[in-house]
Parts: structure tokens; C-alpha cells; sequence
């Protein structure tokens, strides 16, 4: 099988995967996997410039590989071997990529004439894009020491290069334009304070809206979007969609269980937010310690009735956090990590309850700057917030609850646009610091928030000096 006809028939078996029949497109590259490196990468002196370009494609392909099997290397094993040998996968794999881009850069004058070409460049620009943006994303110290050591982690040069790479019509243009999307809709609200670049993910996603209008991943990131704009009705509309779209790739289901929980979350319909939860303990083995942890929160929120319904023991359930608790390469996971230490609240005999945890966890993951943009779901939080204020009882946790419900208090009135009154909120809690015993990241957290909100007001200076703080 010649590279071109390989490439139109890896298309094919995206745009089959892209329709959800993950089956047909398996079966699809399945006879070919030993003899054609595009098939195989789907199913897992002077020369012409044919002969040029299929060795080009090889090393892109060969690129790709190494980064799936040191993904791998990660995830399966703990030790520090792997970690080594996973590194040394991932710099070879980067390696490549600049070989590559250094022989896109002195062969210009094939771009035009060939698609082999251009199918080359797209996957020269969603690999060295992707590396940019991801290492950019790195904590500064560590940035520099892989930039010592030959990386790059040009984050604008990242994302130029994805966006190329999504423009180029290539059999890879989607992975660029999904990178993109993930980029916005899910890294920079974690990661950053919360404001991805909808308008661009919606100019991504909307020619695969047209192209795939049933696909599972298209659905997903069209409901992700209605999410991240307010929208929870239209999110979960798209979601159910996405869910009942296909039945074989349950992972899909697992991702749309967990938003659906926290759009529900958001608008404080608690027993609708459970059911995911529970489906997600049952279900999904990400991180059993996160869902148990999850869903005894939601039910800390709800009534005694409606926990009676239930049928839950919620103490037996935040006992049961610590046990689940995973190491991935090695590392516990940080929000694991969180829930374990707020959990152990409960293996006293009469444990003092936790205040508001579904809203604490709510924060954990950024979904305030989500809610923030809807005023009616803001304004019930506050409701909800205060009342927990009223019902705060003197105890060994009292002044960390008290600077957790003050906390959450600003972040709503901040979005209110109540912005004094979200300030004293936030001072209340920086003068309590020496009062707080365990939750001590609230400081560093509350001093971000303040000095977010003095960036919203024009004061630069003093916004900088607290978010430096913060660190």
C-alpha cells in the first residue's frame, strides 16, 4: 500500500471514529497494521522526493508512537526506571519533531505541490505546537531547566502552530483543532483563572458541527462550551445527546456523568447532581477516592429527607475516601489528596460535619468563575452560603469554616459585582490566618482572589502584589 493511499484510508477510519463507529474503524486499519505505519499508528544518498516524504511521514509516525508508549510508561508503572525511560521516550519523540520542522523550514518549495507535503506539515505542527503549549503550562523553575536541556515552551508559538496545523486540512487538522479545544475549554480553567478563549473554540468546532453532527467528541465539546457560557440547559441537553449517541466507548459517558453532576452542582439540584455522582462510583475507575469523596458531599447538601431517599450513611461514606486514595507514576493525585485530608474529619466518633463541601469542591475545580456567569445561580449560592454562616457552631474547625464560608462568600459577591463587599470578605479571611489549623491554603488562595479582583478594578500594582504573595 502506497503513503498516500494509507493517509485517505486513516481518514477514512477517523471520520468513522468521529461518527462513533469505533469498530468499523478498527476493523478498517486492522489488516494493514504491519504493513503501513499510518495503519499502524491508528490500530496503536539521493532520493526522489516520494521516497523523501515517506521517510518524513515515518519519523512523524514514529514520533507519535514514542509519545503514546511513554504515556503509557507513566500510567503503568511507579518507579523511577520508568519515569526515566518515559523521559528519554518523550525528549527522542521531541527530537524528531524539531528534525522535522527543520526540514519543513529548507523544503518550503514542496508546499503547494504535493499533499503528501502537507500532510507531512500538519503533523509537524501539531506535534511541536502541542510540545510548546504543554511545556509551557510547566511551573517557571522547571521550564528552565528543560529549556536547558534542548525543550521549548513558547506558549504563543504553541498555539500558532496548532492553530496552522487545525487550518491545514490535513489528516491531523482535527487533532490540532481538538488540542485547541481542550487548550481552552479545560487547561486554562484549570489552570488559569478561568477565562478560555470560547470564541475561538466555537470557530473550531464549528465545521466538525457540520461534518459530524452526531459525533460523541463533537457533542461533548459543544455541550463543554454552552457549560463554560452559562448555558446549563442547553449543556445538559447536549450531553444526554452525547450519551445516548454511542455505547461503546463508556469513557465518553464517564466524561459527560461528571459534568452533568456539576452543572446540576452549579444550580444546586442536588438529588439530580447525586445520581451522577453514584453512577460515576459505580462506573468509572479514575479516582474512586474523588467520586466517593464527591458524591458524600452532594449529599451534605441536601436535606434529611431527601439523604433518607438516598439510602446512604454519609459518615461511613467520607470514612471510606482515605482507602481509595491511588498513586499515578508514583505521585498521589492532588485533589486526592485534598479529599483524603478533609475527609478525615469523620473518623472522629462524633465528627463535626463539613461545611458546605460541595461548594468547597466546587471551587477546587473553578466552577465559580463558571456560575459567575449566570447572576440567578450566583445569587443562590450566596443564599445557601450565608445560611451556612448562620449555622456555624463553636469548635476545634470553627475559625477554618469560618474563612472557608467568608471565602466563598467574596468569590459570589465578586461576580455580583458587589466588589467592596466582596473585599471585606476576602480581608476577613487574611486576618484570621493565625486562627486557621488545618485549611491552610485558603490564605494563599484568598490573596489570589483579592488580587484578581484589584485587577478588575484597574489596580494593577496591588494586584500584582498580592497574586505574588499568593505563590
Amino acid at each position: 500500500m502506497d503513503l498516500q493511499t494509507a493517509i485517505q484510508e486513516t481518514q477514512c477510519a477517523l471520520n468513522l471514529v468521529l461518527n462513533n463507529k469505533f469498530s468499523e474503524a478498527l476493523d478498517l486499519l486492522k489488516p494493514w497494521w504491519r504493513d503501513s505505519m499510518y495503519h499502524a499508528l491508528g490500530y496503536s544518498n539521493k532520493k526522489t522526493n516520494v521516497q523523501f516524504l515517506q521517510e518524513m511521514h515515518a519519523e512523524i509516525c514514529y514520533a507519535e508512537c514514542l509519545l503514546q508508549k511513554a504515556t503509557l510508561t507513566f500510567v503503568q508503572d511507579e518507579n523511577m526506571i520508568s519515569f526515566i525511560k518515559g523521559g528519554i521516550k518523550i525528549r527522542t519523540s521531541y527530537q524528531i519533531y524539531k528534525e522535522c520542522q527543520n526540514v519543513l523550514n529548507v523544503n518550503q518549495d514542496l508546499a503547494g505541490q504535493s499533499d503528501l507535503f502537507r500532510q507531512f506539515e500538519g503533523g509537524v505542527k501539531l506535534g511541536i505546537g502541542s510540545f510548546n503549549l504543554m511545556l509551557s503550562l510547566l511551573p517557571q523553575r522547571i521550564l528552565r531547566l528543560l529549556e536547558f536541556i534542548g525543550f521549548s515552551g513558547n506558549r504563543d508559538f504553541g498555539l500558532s502552530q496548532l492553530r496552522e496545523g487545525a487550518s491545514s486540512q490535513s489528516l491531523r487538522s482535527i487533532l490540532s483543532a481538538l488540542t485547541l479545544l481542550f487548550y481552552h475549554t479545560y487547561v486554562s480553567l484549570i489552570l488559569g483563572t478561568g477565562e478560555g478563549n470560547l470564541v475561538e473554540a466555537e470557530a473550531l468546532l464549528e465545521p466538525y458541527q457540520h461534518k459530524y453532527p452526531k459525533g460523541s467528541i463533537i457533542l461533548f465539546y459543544t455541550a463543554r462550551i454552552a457549560t463554560l457560557r452559562g448555558n446549563f440547559e442547553k449543556a445538559r441537553a447536549r450531553y444526554e445527546e452525547c450519551i445516548s449517541s454511542q455505547q461503546e466507548w463508556k469513557q465518553i459517558h464517564h466524561l459527560c456523568y461528571w459534568e452533568l453532576m456539576w452543572t446540576h452542582s452549579y444550580q444546586q439540584e442536588w438529588q439530580q447532581a447525586y445520581r451522577y455522582a453514584d453512577l460515576l462510583c459505580k462506573e468509572s475507575r479514575w479516582s474512586k477516592a474523588i467520586y466517593v469523596y464527591q458524591k458524600a458531599a452532594i449529599i451534605s447538601m441536601m436535606s434529611e429527607e431527601d439523604v433518607k431517599k438516598t439510602g446512604e450513611d454519609i459518615v461511613e461514606l467520607f470514612r471510606q475516601v482515605e482507602g481509595l486514595k491511588q498513586r499515578l507514576a508514583g505521585k498521589s493525585i492532588p485533589t486526592e489528596k485534598f479529599a483524603v485530608r478533609k475527609s478525615r474529619r469523620y473518623k472522629a466518633a462524633s465528627p463535626v460535619p463539613l461545611v458546605i463541601p460541595a461548594l468547597e469542591m466546587m471551587y477546587v475545580w473553578n466552577g465559580f468563575t463558571i456560575v459567575g456567569k449566570r447572576a440567578d445561580a450566583t445569587e443562590a449560592l450566596l443564599v445557601t452560603i450565608e445560611a451556612a454562616e448562620e449555622q456555624l457552631h463553636p469548635s476545634e474547625f470553627h475559625p477554618d469554616d469560618s474563612c472557608l464560608v467568608q471565602m466563598l462568600k467574596g468569590l459570589c459577591l465578586k461576580h455580583l459585582g458587589r466588589l467592596l463587599q466582596a473585599e471585606l470578605c476576602f480581608t476577613q479571611v487574611l486576618s484570621s490566618e493565625g486562627r486557621i489549623r488545618y485549611d491552610h491554603y485558603l490564605v494563599p488562595f484568598t490573596l489570589h482572589e483579592l488580587g484578581l479582583l484589584y485587577k478588575q478594578q484597574g489596580d494593577i500594582t496591588k494586584a500584582t502584589t498580592y497574586i505574588e504573595n499568593a505563590k
